[in-house]
């Protein structure tokens, strides 16, 4: 089990993650409130722990700023969090060495299928919400991830939260799960929850 912490934006959020460990941490460069600045993300990639590996979520954005701040910050994963296609991750291959993870908000079965033809490395099974692209809180119906196959590494995000996340895993046993708001409390990240998340999801204790 694979336990990605996102939306991380202070030094103590970085400090946290390399206590409790998870296998990757995100930095959100879209327009939400957990947005950081590619200059922010370096600056605390610093502090980041080398076992630790960073994520940099995207929506829908230029070609460009992504291979410039996968480049700066550096990132060890992209992931593509919009509505982004094919295109886009075969240019991204041309020009960095690096994982490509493709989410997709999930109203209906096909949203699974269609996700799954893409080349991502991995792929990341969100809830589905008109306001936004993620990080709603909300989660999804899954009975539709219980009825795909899923041939492709998955990690599921979407309304984790300490209280569900061990029913969650137990019934779709994922590749991974990726946490934000779970792991909040007054919008901060939560040491005690960051610690009781590992807890659950067995992760790695070194």
């Amino acid at each position: 089990m694979k336990i990605k912490m996102c939306g991380l934006q202070r030094v103590e959020d970085i400090e946290y993650a390399n206590e409790v460990k998870p296998d990757y941490i995100g930095f959100i460069f879209a327009d939400t409130r957990r947005k950081v600045s590619m200059e922010t993300a370096a600056k605390l990639r610093k502090y980041l722990s080398p076992k630790i590996k960073t994520v940099g979520v995207f929506v829908n954005e230029s070609l460009e700023i992504m291979i410039q701040t996968a480049q700066k910050v550096p990132l060890d994963v992209i992931q593509l969090h919009g509505d982004e296609s094919e295109q886009v991750i075969q240019e991204l291959r041309e020009n960095l060495k690096i994982e490509i993870w493709k989410a997709a908000r999930v109203q209906t079965a096909k949203d699974i299928e269609k996700v799954q033809k893409l080349s991502a490395d991995k792929i990341l099974l969100d809830s589905f919400s008109k306001e936004a692209y993620g990080g709603t809180g909300k989660m999804m119906d899954i009975s539709l991830v219980e009825q795909a196959e899923i041939d492709k590494p998955f990690f599921i995000a979407g309304g984790l939260t300490v209280e569900n996340t061990e029913n969650i895993i137990h019934r779709l046993q994922p590749f991974g799960i990726d946490i934000s708001s779970g792991i909040e409390t007054n919008k901060k990240k939560d040491l005690k929850k960051m610690r009781k998340i590992m807890e659950i999801t067995g992760g790695r204790n070194e």
